[in-house]
Order: C-alpha cells, then sequence, then structure tokens
C-alpha cells in the first residue's frame, strides 16, 4: 500500500449500461429491468467496520484501472489506482476513518463519498451481514411469438422447423391476439410484447399489419403498453414493406450470421444460393429509411472463424446485435459440422471480443456478447418460457418455446392460456437458478442462470442442472466484463 495524491475515482453508467437494449430470437424476459438509481448513498459512520464484499470480481485495465463487479448486485464499476488501493485497503475488516489516512492529500469528502459508493455498488459490505442487491422482479411483460407462416424462402441449416405451405389463417390470428390480451388481463402484466415470426412472417405480412392493428386496438382498450418485432431472414423487403412497419410502429429484427460466405455457409435458398448479399442491401434499405433493426447471429462451427469480420460490419454501421450459440434440434441433429467444440468457440467468441474491443460502442453490450448467459441485469431465470412467454403456432396451439412447439400445452380458446402454461409439468421447466445442481453456489448464476432451460433438458433430460455450455460461459465472461470495463473508461468523462 502506497499513498497517492490523487482522490479515488469510481465509474459507474446507470440505466442503458445495464439494460436489455436489443431483440433476439427467443424467449428474452424482461423482468429484471433495472430500478431508477437511488440518489442517495449509504451513510457510512466513521467508526464502522468496512470489509471487502466477498466473490467480487476484480480485473486490471491497463496500468492505472481496474474493474470491480459484484455478481449479485447490479452493475460493474471502473476504479482508478487510488479507487483500487482503497478498495484492497479493507481486504481485512478495519474501521472506515482509517481510509484517510491512507490518501493525506486527497480531499476527506472525496474519499468518503467513494468509501459510500462502493457500500452502494457492493463492492464492500459493513459488519452487518450483505443482503443481495439484485431484483427478483415479477414480470410485468407478457410475450408472444406468433407464428404467422410455416413457410419459408430459405434453408437455413440450423432451422428446428419442418417447413410446409401452411400460414396462420385470419381467424387463427385474431384468436390468438385475443388470448394473449385474455392473459395479460388475467396476469395483470402492464405490457404486451408480440413477436411476428415463422418461419418467415413477411410470407403472411397483410395478416401480422392486421394482428397488429387488432393488438393496437386491444391495448389501448385495456390500458396496456405494446410493444411490436417482426423476425425476419431479410429476403424480399421491398420499399412498400418498410414503410408499413414504419406506419404500424412495427420493430424489425433480421437474422445475419457472416459476411459474405460465412453467412451463406448456413442461410442459403433452396437451391443452396447464399443470401448474404439480399440481406445486407435490406440493411442498408432500412437504414436509409431511419429504421435501425435489431441483428441475430446464431453461431455454429461452420460460420465461427468469421465473426470479427461481421463484428467490425454490425460495428460499422452502429446496429445492436445478440450472439446466439446454435443449439441442436432433431432437423439439424445430422449436421455435425455445425457442433462447435469448447475450444474452437472459446478461441472465435474472443477472436470478436478483440475486434470490439477496437470499435467499442457507446452502448452497453453486456446483453448481446455471450448467448443466453446475459450479463445486462441479474436474473433468476434464463428467459421467460414457462413464466411469461407465449408461442402460438399457425393452427393455434400454444407451447412453452418455439424450438418445442411439436408438444403445445393448450390452445387459443382457453380462457388463460399463460395459466396453462405455467401449469405444464411434463416437459421442461424453466427453473430458478438457486434450485439447480452446479448452479446454486457458483458465483456467475445471477448472470448465467444455467443456461438455456430446453437445451439443457435436451441434453440431460432433466431441468434442475446447468448449462452443456457452462465452462463455455464461464471462460468467456471475464472477456465480456472487460468490454464493459473499458467501454466505460472510453466514454466517461474523467
Amino acid at each position: 500500500m502506497h499513498e497517492r495524491d490523487t482522490a479515488p475515482q469510481i465509474i459507474v453508467q446507470y440505466g442503458q449500461a445495464s439494460s436489455v437494449t436489443g431483440q433476439c430470437d427467443c424467449a428474452c424476459d424482461c423482468a429484471c429491468a433495472e430500478p431508477a438509481p437511488d440518489q442517495s448513498r449509504p451513510v457510512i459512520g466513521m467508526s464502522d467496520q468496512l470489509s471487502v464484499t466477498p466473490d467480487v470480481f476484480a480485473q486490471p485495465l491497463g496500468s492505472d484501472y481496474h474493474l470491480l463487479f459484484n455478481p449479485v448486485a447490479v452493475r460493474p464499476a471502473v476504479v482508478n489506482a487510488s479507487g483500487f488501493d482503497l478498495w484492497r485497503a479493507f481486504a481485512q475488516p478495519r474501521p472506515a476513518s482509517a481510509a484517510f489516512s491512507l490518501f493525506p492529500h486527497a480531499p476527506r469528502e472525496a474519499v468518503q463519498d467513494a468509501m459510500c459508493q462502493m457500500l452502494d455498488l457492493a463492492l464492500l459490505q459493513t459488519d452487518a451481514p450483505m443482503l443481495a442487491t439484485h431484483c427478483v422482479a415479477t414480470p410485468q411483460t407478457l410475450i408472444a411469438w406468433l407464428h404467422v407462416a410455416n413457410a419459408c424462402n430459405l434453408r437455413c441449416s440450423y432451422c428446428y422447423l419442418t417447413k410446409t405451405d401452411e400460414a396462420m389463417s385470419d381467424e387463427t390470428g385474431r384468436q390468438a391476439v385475443r388470448a394473449v390480451f385474455r392473459s395479460a388481463r388475467a396476469g395483470g402484466f402492464r405490457a404486451v410484447k408480440l413477436k411476428y415470426a415463422g418461419g418467415e412472417p413477411t410470407l403472411n405480412l397483410p395478416l401480422v399489419l392486421q394482428l397488429h392493428q387488432q393488438a393496437q386496438s386491444l391495448a389501448e382498450q385495456h390500458n396496456i403498453e405494446l410493444d411490436g418485432v417482426i423476425l425476419s431472414n431479410g429476403i424480399g423487403w421491398t420499399p412498400q414493406m418498410i414503410e408499413a412497419m414504419m406506419a404500424h410502429g412495427i420493430r424489425v429484427m433480421l437474422s445475419l450470421d457472416g459476411i459474405g460466405a460465412a453467412h451463406d455457409a448456413q442461410r442459403m435458398f433452396i437451391n443452396g444460393r447464399g443470401s448474404f448479399a439480399i440481406v445486407s442491401r435490406t440493411v442498408e434499405r432500412l437504414l436509409a429509411r431511419g429504421v435501425t433493426p435489431d441483428i441475430s447471429i446464431t453461431v455454429s462451427d461452420r460460420n465461427i472463424d468469421g465473426l470479427p469480420d461481421l463484428m467490425a460490419w454490425v460495428l460499422e454501421h452502429d446496429l445492436p446485435f445478440s450472439l446466439n450459440f446454435y443449439r441442436e434440434n432433431e432437423c439439424s441433429a445430422y449436421r455435425h459440422d455445425l457442433e462447435f467444440s469448447k475450444q474452437h468457440i472459446v478461441v472465435g467468441m474472443k477472436a470478436a471480443y478483440r475486434v470490439i474491443e477496437a470499435n467499442l460502442p457507446r452502448r452497453s453490450l453486456m446483453g448481446s456478447l455471450l448467448d443466453r448467459a446475459s450479463l445486462a441485469g441479474p436474473h433468476h431465470h434464463t428467459c421467460a418460457a414457462g413464466r411469461n412467454y407465449l408461442v402460438i403456432d399457425h393452427r393455434g396451439q400454444i407451447a412453452k418455446c418455439q424450438m418445442d412447439m411439436e408438444h403445445p400445452v393448450t390452445d387459443v380458446h382457453a380462457a388463460d392460456p399463460l395459466a396453462a402454461i405455467r401449469a405444464e409439468s411434463l416437459r421442461f421447466q424453466n427453473v430458478d437458478v438457486d434450485k439447480k445442481a452446479g448452479c446454486h453456489d457458483c458465483t456467475w448464476r445471477y448472470w448465467c442462470t444455467g443456461g438455456c432451460p430446453l437445451q439443457t433438458f435436451r441434453a440431460t433430460s432433466r431441468s434442475d442442472v446447468q448449462s452443456p455450455n457452462c465452462s463455455i460461459y464461464k471462460a468467456l465472461f471475464p472477456d465480456v466484463l472487460r468490454l464493459e470495463g473499458l467501454r466505460l473508461l472510453e466514454y466517461a468523462a474523467i
């Protein structure tokens, strides 16, 4: 320990830095939106005993800064060298007043404020037991996946659907929207989020527009907020379609898995021709009209080596994105070249992270960089499946997850479909991470939450164990946090 002339500094970003800002192609859970920051910090008495909170993750960011992060708190922080010295000073319990002798040339108010902020961030604790500071919120948004078309104009190698020419009818669609709002009202939800999907939903675009108008009317009638997004492969988009999305207030998510051949290797037309040129042109058209699409990226062994190039392209266009690992399914199981090894995926992801480090965006990427192991905010469940999520297929059958539509639980005629989904106990369960073997005592449990519950169930026939990707997540968490720390440094007004 040595004296420093500079006062301890702590860099933290509230709000967007720890929130999920983008879309994904899964049952994203909106239950852990970060609460508004409390403007008042804890008050520390100079005789209070302070100590370092157990399990705080510390990582150097060059010679002058460190990232500090308590995995049961809400957000990471970056501290300067003096701040790191202050934190380490309490490796053994000691009175708060002892900190002042370490910084004789720094204003006492700055040192005391830094200690209070570290206590607020759960980096330090008093002699009283530390309570978990993360939210265990009741979901306020009911999310519904509307499978409006079973047809598709692509034949992606990892797709979990058996394609047919079937499409959701007008009547089934109307029943589906009414069913969603019945459950929303019964469950006291404040918001409904509709994901128009398939297949390729633009092949049934008139129905999408019709259903969203119906949803807007019901949302206004029942004072429920409404969000809508179309999940598309980006094929066949015309200027008229873009105008329709804008007019109806429907957001856009496109699938893009690489640049050129890396994308074409797993997203191709029926005749085997790649689709990158068309999808990239759709992105350009959307941006030209002021529409920023979210980009969903599926990472497999086929495209992992091209991920750095895609990251450079996405960041150059300032596009929100999510990185999602390939999940084996009955339709793709025979394609053995999609399945990645731990070593290859970790090396490939780290290469992509290096590109991000050289092109840090202003927005946080903590919820985008690591499959279902989101660092956007602490939570107890990986996704909304089985909790606040409905998947309605083109026939009106309702399942827990779009990748498990072959096992419907109820249908659109049920008085409260969500109640039936929650009561189902024969298929996979979305278990609280504190109840999963291998997870309940893991440092990262409130961020990983055990990974995709359906993937785990298919691999192990159990819902109460950790993800098959557990070791991959643990290997990459430090890199994701490093990027957030560097981003905070890049854009902080120090």
